[in-house]
């Protein structure tokens, strides 16, 4: 280890460093494990001189009290190492000692995790004991071959009439749920939560609120629903590499069950707060803003999180993933939602306009679209779901001029039957939260509307 000046004496250090000292000495190269101090902090960022790590390896900042945090190397600049910690930086001083670990973040994974509540390393939020997890694996996944993977051939029933009937979900598909803040996402989340027919369900809660953690699990998803499922919370006071790790942990538990056979149902709430979690990151380490002040390695990250979900091998087991996208004042064209358009496999939009008026889910039918429907359904269900949404429009583009008696009966005979069939349509897209309607019953119910 190096000489520095004014560092404690290593005999007298606390037992957690002399072990990991001894453990570096034995492990790594010497020249790997130099340590280093640190020298500079802005904002979130600290900078370190005189040690080396790759990206995303873990450092300890010691000081000199022996106190300690852990931080993620981020980035590096010449002979600087710019670091990100992972929880709060209080007590931190200048010239602390920065310990490379040479390690990364793992991610627990088995059995032992269905049930239970987890924070973005993995480590237990609910008080129920120690996880025994069966495996370690790590948090950025591994790529699958597009040439490997089974086509989405199989409809998913998700347990909500107006989804299985009008925008059929196909098993190992990626839908995302956009609306604006409180339309009902969360709420809309849980309800597949409790429904969907799947062998284990992963919920990711990344950068909201923490209150809605607790409520989300005894509300929402409820004592049935966590029995089947692993919840990864990564709260909006995490810090932002806690909320990247989130995100990334909740999709490393899902692919380790998929790998192994089982289908599973991820859902993550919100992709926007992931999103944003790397713009503080890109921006705080000098990358420099692009769409909306958003740097361009948030889109690159898109991706590399989203194409970790779909279909395993043929024969194997599949994610069938919904993020939930924030549209900042209910505006589609914002930047992260339009980019996870281009790279979702459909949307279901959520409307404002029908939650206020006490309308659940409040999909807007017109705005949203499974792009696997044509692939997963038969010529029958497409031909009413066409009619449905061609009835529901026509009504849609005239209701002004209908609402202010402008229209005169008898005038237009598409007109005539959207008025006549609006209540149906709109009762049919109806659903109580507590409520599940299996595939069957829904397109049931959707050739009942059109029988003369």
């Amino acid at each position: 280890m190096s000489g520095m000046a004014g560092a404690p004496d290593p005999h007298r250090a606390p037992v957690w460093i002399r072990r990991l000292e001894e453990r570096r000495k034995r492990l790594a190269p010497p020249e790997l494990v130099v340590e280093g101090k640190l020298t500079r902090m802005v904002g979130l960022t600290l900078e370190a001189v005189g040690c080396h790590a790759p990206i995303g390896a873990n450092c300890m900042v010691v000081n000199a009290d022996g106190s300690h945090i852990e931080a993620e190397v981020v980035g590096f600049a010449s002979d600087r190492l710019y670091l990100m910690p992972t929880a709060s930086m209080a007590g931190v001083v200048p010239n602390a000692r920065v310990i490379p670990t040479n390690r990364v973040h793992q991610a627990p994974a088995g059995d032992a995790l269905l049930g239970r509540v987890l924070d973005g390393r993995g480590r237990p939020l609910d008080g129920h004991g120690a996880l025994h997890a069966e495996a370690s694996i790590p948090l950025n996944g591994h790529p699958i071959n597009p040439m490997a993977r089974a086509p989405i051939r199989e409809p998913l029933d998700v347990g909500v009439r107006a989804i299985n009937a009008l925008l059929s979900v196909g098993r190992g598909q990626r839908m995302g749920l956009f609306a604006g803040s409180g339309v009902g996402k969360s709420v809309l989340l849980g309800m597949m939560t409790r429904f969907t027919n799947a062998d284990v369900v992963v919920v990711g809660l990344i950068g909201e609120r923490g209150r809605e953690v607790k409520e989300f699990i005894e509300n929402i998803l409820g004592p049935e629903g966590l029995r089947r499922a692993v919840v990864v919370a990564a709260p909006a006071d995490d810090t932002p590499v806690m909320r990247l790790h989130g995100a990334a942990l909740a999709t490393s538990i899902a692919e380790y069950f998929r790998d192994r056979g089982r289908n599973v149902l991820l859902l993550m709430d919100s992709l926007t707060r992931y999103a944003q979690a790397q713009r503080e990151i890109a921006l705080a380490v000098g990358e420099p803003p692009a769409t909306k002040g958003y740097p361009p390695s948030v889109f690159a990250r898109l991706p590399q999180l989203v194409e970790r979900a779909g279909n395993g091998p043929p024969g194997g087991g599949s994610i069938t993933a919904f993020y939930t996208v924030l549209t900042e004042g209910d505006d589609l064209q914002d930047p992260i939602a339009d980019a996870a358009r281009a790279i979702l496999d459909g949307h279901v939009v959520l409307s404002r306009r029908l939650a206020e008026a006490g309308h659940f889910p409040a999909i807007d039918i017109e705005a949203s679209i499974s792009r696997v429907m044509t692939e997963i359904t038969d010529v029958e269900q497409q031909r009413l779901a066409r009619r449905f949404k061609q009835i529901y429009s026509t009504y849609q583009q005239n209701r002004d001029l209908i609402s202010i008696g402008a229209y005169s009966k008898g005038s237009d005979r598409a007109i005539d039957e959207a008025i006549a069939m609006q209540p149906r349509l709109r009762e049919f897209l109806a659903q109580e939260m507590h409520q599940g309607v299996d595939t069957a019953s829904s397109l049931e119910q959707l050739r009942a509307l059109f029988q003369e």
